[in-house]
């Protein structure tokens, strides 16, 4: 059963957040973003939008801590408390990637010689789900994501880039989650594909899930967007970030 998240409840609230990269080569630093602030709440729907090369997806990697943020706090509303996840230790942002925090990508990280069903039940058996009944659900959401039944048993390393990515959707979305980061989710995907991700999607925010996404066309999911933020710089900003020299 998908659990309900209280959707009067904050889930993330972001202070001031920067990150920038030393390019050592050029004995240089880029600035990727800076000064981000925004709150979040149960069951809304964040866009990240702008340029190539704006930040949005290191705003995303930032806020599933890949990345260490340079300043700023990324206050998550966990089951545990409140976690600042800009200076937590790797222990427990682990622990909350596993339980609370969801990361959908449009590659898949398959493993040799696991199959597709696998793959997708392993979140809920993690979750301590029974073994048949995350089977069960898998094979539901592979499915629904337009994976053929053939397929199911079989290595997605052997499969193309666009079944690939459905097995990926069905993994990362088969178990909910309070926080839910979405980049660039449809790359690849047939329309069929798109319209089950939509639903699930929907779905998920319907039950209070939060979620922050960078999407090339944002239209596919122009229906669930309650706010937006633009990272693409004004010209002024662009030549401070690209010409800072350490």
């Amino acid at each position: 059963m998908t659990p309900q998240f209280n959707r009067d409840a904050p889930v993330l609230e972001v202070r001031s957040l920067s990150k920038g990269f030393t390019m050592h080569h050029l004995g240089a630093q880029m600035a990727a973003f800076d000064d981000i602030s925004f709150q979040l709440r149960a069951g809304e729907f964040l866009l990240l939008k702008g340029r190539n090369g704006a930040g949005k997806s290191t705003l995303l990697r930032a806020l599933y801590r890949s990345y260490l943020p340079g300043g700023g706090e990324i206050l998550f509303h966990s089951s545990h408390g409140v976690i600042d996840l800009a200076r937590a230790a790797d222990v427990d942002v682990s622990l909350l990637r596993k339980t609370e925090m969801g990361f959908v990508t449009q590659f898949l990280t398959a493993r040799p010689r696991v199959s597709a069903e696998a793959l997708v039940a392993e979140p809920l058996r993690l979750s301590g789900v029974a073994q048949e009944d995350a089977l069960e659900q898998a094979r539901h959401w592979l499915d629904a994501f337009g994976v053929k039944r053939t397929l199911w048993a079989a290595y997605p390393t052997t499969f193309s880039g666009g079944e690939q990515q459905k097995v990926n959707l069905a993994r990362a979305l088969i178990l909910p989650q309070r926080l839910l980061l979405l980049d660039e989710p449809t790359a690849s995907l047939d329309a069929s594909a798109r319209a089950a991700l939509i639903d699930r999607l929907s779905e998920l925010k319907s039950r209070g899930t939060a979620m922050v996404g960078v999407f090339h066309h944002p239209g596919d999911v122009a229906q669930l967007i309650d706010s937006e933020i633009d990272l693409t710089p004004d010209v002024k900003s662009l030549e401070e970030r690209e010409n800072v020299v350490v």
